[in-house]
């Protein structure tokens, strides 16, 4: 039976994640019932700006704490290491993503290829346009969204009740969102689906990332996962 666990309550680091998630959704709906969406677009929500800077950071601060779980669980399976480094690893590339890998933070230039197949001409790939086709929109967009959905709502629920997936997951090192996740995670899912602004996805992955550092700092399997 699903039901809230000891871990639900609020660590030291979950008050400051699930802080800031919570004031950055209040922050959007505040922007939206005001009107203020130009501002939220110019300032809060800017690129470079605060939201921005603050996913990246979070991503990378994810991938290292995957990167201290790969080493703990060293005992316990290669495969648990080596899922657990691949995760790292995917989290480190949507760090460097999110900033496009330093590109106005360093006043780099942008190769010649990117220029050409870069929708910003940034040093990215999500921004890359294969033909017609826009990645942000085909790998990075809707599909994308579903995934993490599942992730953070569905997989929980079928862990507390199907025990071949439970199996499945920890096998495969996969940490699961816990109940204080799941709430967030809808919350924030509501606000983007009622807000309409331009930039408002910028603070749904503000909050994503907030999430994961929380989800891998202590997930529903920590003993098997951390």
């Amino acid at each position: 039976m699903f039901r809230l666990t000891d871990r639900s309550n609020l660590s030291h680091a979950d008050v400051v994640l699930f802080g800031l998630g919570y004031a950055t959704l209040i922050f959007t709906v505040g922007y939206y019932v005001t009107g203020l969406h130009d501002a939220f677009r110019t300032g809060f929500a800017i690129e470079d700006g605060p939201v921005e800077w603050g996913t990246a950071v979070c991503l990378l601060l994810s991938s290292l704490v995957l990167l201290r779980n790969a080493c703990v669980l060293r005992g316990r399976g290669r495969l648990a290491v080596a899922m657990t480094a691949l995760y790292a690893l995917a989290f480190f590339f949507a760090a460097g993503e999110e900033i496009s890998w330093g590109y106005r933070l360093f006043d780099w230039e942008a190769t010649e290829f990117f220029r050409e197949n870069n929708a910003q001409g940034e040093t990215n790939i999500h921004n890359l346009v294969v033909g017609d086709v826009k990645l942000v929109k085909t790998l990075f967009g809707g599909g994308l969204s579903l995934v993490i959905l599942l992730y953070l709502l569905v997989l929980p629920l079928v862990y507390a009740r199907v025990g071949a997936l439970a199996r499945l997951a920890d096998r495969l090192a996969i940490p699961v969102a816990d109940t204080r996740h799941m709430i967030l995670a809808l919350a924030a899912t509501v606000v983007i689906v009622a807000v309409q602004m331009m930039t408002k996805w910028e603070s749904y992955e503000f909050v994503f990332s907030l999430l994961t550092v929380s989800i891998f700092l202590r997930p529903r399997n920590a003993e098997k996962v951390t």
